[in-house]
């Protein structure tokens, strides 16, 4: 089947579409993408503003047409954490069907967790034993932790680089007390859950997953996006303990200058930096592989698991 799917995450809207049966890996035919920072426009309110609700109608019609352009024959939509949380969420969602008649699943923050896990399973394989799963999204932080395809624990912490950023970190560059500040309230949040990770079993390897984490490898020495996606890559706690400080030093513009990060994500990168160290540190976790795939991928292979023999 060509399968097209619409993820309308709390940074960026992505449109993929893969060519899919049961048996092999999901095989991409087309993506492309629109920046919207949705976690960046909800107002004092809550409220996901009318500029970014018109973009997400326009871009989820171009996508509908782009699909049936492309032969797709199933279309899925699905939600993260900035809909999820925001407080008009369902009117805007209301808005994507009138007008392009698109159904979206909100996915909730176990959800997303699971999904995201089950994408590392397939990658990695059952010889990876136990899997230890982070993924830093634009308005949260997953953690999930299993030895089988359904993780045994699956965490959602509003922890994302673009809600930390809009909270807690708004300066360019932030101060030395705001980044403490910030600290103290992932750390704070991380130790909440952090036993029940641990209680779970020791993971054979930990997996990073989302572009904030592929953007930390990249600035620490991993190779481009562009070798591919069958080059290792890992992201060690020492690296990341290292670049905390120098990010902060940073303006958003000057961060653009470092290898791999791009300038709509160039703000957020402190905050998922921030992040990352406080959960490597608290997990014990001395280093990450980097996994090339995550949410998206997940939402397929489930749907592809739905399918007739």
């Amino acid at each position: 089947m060509r399968l097209g799917v619409l993820d309308i995450g709390s940074n960026t809207v992505h449109l993929l579409v893969v060519d899919a049966h049961q048996g092999a890996a999901p095989l991409p035919a087309w993506k492309s993408k629109i920046t919207l920072r949705l976690a960046e426009h909800l107002g004092d309110d809550g409220r996901i503003d009318r500029d970014a609700r018109d973009a997400l109608v326009a871009f989820a019609s171009q996508s509908r047409q782009t699909a049936e352009d492309l032969g797709v024959t199933e279309f899925l939509a699905f939600a993260t954490s900035a809909v999820r949380d925001a407080s008009n969420g369902l009117e805007v969602l209301d808005a994507v069907r009138e007008r392009t008649g698109i159904e979206v699943e909100v996915l909730s923050g176990e959800d997303e967790a699971r999904l995201t896990f089950l994408a590392v399973r397939r990658w990695f394989g059952w010889s990876a034993g136990r899997i230890l799963v982070l993924d830093i999204g634009g308005g949260s932080l997953e953690l999930a932790s299993g030895a089988d395809e359904e993780p045994d624990v699956a965490l959602s912490l509003p922890l994302g680089a673009g809600r930390l950023t809009r909270d807690l970190l708004a300066g360019d560059p932030p101060g030395e007390e705001a980044v403490r500040a910030a600290r103290k309230v992932v750390r704070a949040s991380l130790g909440e859950v952090i036993g029940r990770l641990l209680r779970a079993g020791e993971p054979r390897i930990c997996v990073a997953t989302s572009k904030t984490f592929r953007q930390l490898a990249r600035i620490a020495g991993a190779a481009p996006s562009s070798d591919g996606y069958f080059v290792r890559r890992t992201l060690s706690r020492e690296d990341v303990r290292t670049w905390v400080p120098k990010l902060a030093s940073m303006t958003a513009a000057e961060r653009t200058g470092l290898p791999g990060v791009s300038d709509s994500r160039a703000a957020q990168l402190l905050a998922g930096a921030i992040v990352a160290e406080s959960a490597m540190d608290l997990l014990g976790i001395a280093e990450l592989e980097i996994g090339p795939w995550a949410l998206r991928e997940g939402v397929i292979l489930r749907r592809i698991d739905g399918l007739d023999s």
